[in-house]
């Protein structure tokens, strides 16, 4: 047990004494995967509606400067679990490890689920974990889950059906999904195992960290899903991919479908479904005010398996997508749900990211925020208790296509693309309350400004031995 470890084991039994096991909050945190922040109706959809995160927003909170960990999926989990942005967090970019999984989080990592274990509470993992392959010291189990169940590969992931998911360490394979067969979606498995979990737990603290895994690339589900927007959606955009027989089939290669469009729509409509009856679920129990619901995405909006964020307008007012430093790949729809605490229909503009919600559970749960992290907790946001902390700035970095960084203080907006080859890199600056969509580089006009967060750019990164990241610099 390192010092921050037993620290918090030393604080949290004396604080024992005046808080009950009971009294603690259960916390559940929703993450869906690749999903945009115009994806909700309540931030600007048009094509179809998400009632349940529309009703979850009028009754909680919304932030509408909220940023993901990184623009794709492992650095950014990676920055969400430790509290750390991609210049710390172990995990800084897609790392694949064969046959199945990426690359682990090492063992001495300090994560939420470690963090909240400590704390009392039952701890469980459904969905898409992608942090380390299956036994390994990154694995979910050992960093801190009493229950996981799911894909843990994120490659594997990328497929609806699947031959396998894991329960915990035993591999559950799938037979509706043998050979050609499509029997058993994936998703609607995850899902009833996530309400099992909060009815099994209902009467101590738990816990629930919900990785859904849509509506990641693959555009697949049953027809029931699809038979409300199927011819509705004009024109379709068809996609074809893997078919049985073919490489790659049902190991990450995206399988076919002739309806994009529908498809999304109805991915989308079944993840508000879902969240609906989590919420429900909670209400039912009596759980409801008892309990933080958080529900958020990984990144922007993907353009791969027959996807087409322009026509949906995924992105909402921002430029970018998936793997962009841009607003459109990072800035994610956030939404915080907790009946008599958080006030119904309020919403913040206060910048915060991934690594915030280490520190802000740990106030939710009463316990010592953990030392040496990146976040600050956003609690007196939620509970309109004055007070906030903020950043003095935000940071990410992107290791594929060249090299991406970008860095945010105040409303002032850093991005530098290619930053591998030094003829190649970027200097783009952007106001980001003037100019949102960052159309307007102002880097020569600002020179001044282009130095300070240069210099905090270059600053705020360790090395990594795994995630080697060099560029050059970039002071002006």
């Amino acid at each position: 047990m390192n010092i921050m470890r037993l620290l918090n084991f030393v604080f949290i039994f004396f604080n024992g004494f005046f808080v009950t096991a009971k009294e603690k909050p259960n916390i559940v945190y929703i993450l869906a995967d690749d999903l945009g922040y115009g994806d909700l109706s309540i931030l600007g959809q048009k094509r179809f509606n998400t009632p349940n995160l529309d009703r979850m927003a009028r009754e909680g909170m919304i932030f509408t400067q909220h940023y993901a960990g990184c623009t794709v999926c492992a650095p950014s989990r990676s920055s969400l679990m430790a509290g750390l942005h991609t210049g710390h967090t172990p995990i800084r970019g897609n790392k694949e490890w064969n046959p199945e999984g990426q690359w682990p989080m090492p063992a001495e990592t300090y994560t939420v689920a470690e963090m909240l274990k400590e704390a009392g509470y039952t701890t469980g993992g459904f969905g898409k974990w992608g942090l380390g392959y299956p036994g390994s010291e990154g694995d979910a189990n050992m960093q801190g889950f009493d229950e996981f169940y799911g894909y843990n590969c994120q490659r594997i992931a990328h497929n609806y059906y699947p031959s396998h998911l894991w329960n915990n360490q035993q591999k559950v394979v799938l037979e509706g999904n043998s050979g050609d067969q499509f029997g058993t979606y994936a998703p609607e498995l995850i899902h009833q195992r996530a309400l099992q979990f909060i009815e099994k737990n209902k009467d101590k603290p738990f816990f629930l960290f919900y990785p859904n895994v849509i509506p990641h690339a693959e555009l697949l589900l049953s027809e029931e899903y699809m038979r409300k927007f199927k011819g509705k959606l004009l024109p379709e955009n068809s996609f074809k991919g893997a078919e049985p027989g073919n490489m790659g089939f049902r190991n990450g290669a995206y399988g076919s479908q002739p309806e994009g469009h529908a498809a999304f729509a109805a991915m989308v409509t079944l993840l508000d479904k879902q969240v609906g009856e989590v919420l429900n679920k909670l209400k039912e129990l009596g759980l409801d005010k008892n309990t933080i619901v958080m529900f958020s995405s990984d990144n922007g909006p993907h353009q791969e398996g027959g996807a087409d964020p322009d026509y949906f307008d995924s992105n909402g007012p921002f430029r970018g997508y998936k793997r962009d430093l841009y607003e459109g790949g990072i800035r994610e729809p956030m939404v915080a749900w907790w009946p008599g605490k958080i006030k119904a229909n309020s919403k913040t503009d206060l910048p915060s990211a991934f690594w915030d919600v280490m520190p802000t559970l740990a106030d939710v749960a009463g316990i010592k925020t953990p030392e040496n992290i990146d976040g600050i907790s956003f609690l007196p946001t939620l509970l309109g208790a004055g007070g906030q902390k903020t950043h003095n700035f935000l940071y990410w970095e992107f290791h594929e296509h060249g090299g991406r960084k970008a860095l945010r203080k105040g409303d002032w907006k850093l991005v530098n693309y290619d930053v591998f080859d030094p003829a190649k890199t970027t200097v783009e600056l952007y106001n980001i309350a003037s100019d949102p969509d960052e159309q307007n580089n102002v880097a020569a006009q600002h020179p001044e400004v282009v130095k300070e967060l240069s210099e905090l750019m270059a600053g705020a990164r360790t090395p990594s031995e795994v995630f080697t990241f060099q560029s050059p610099t970039l002071i002006k």
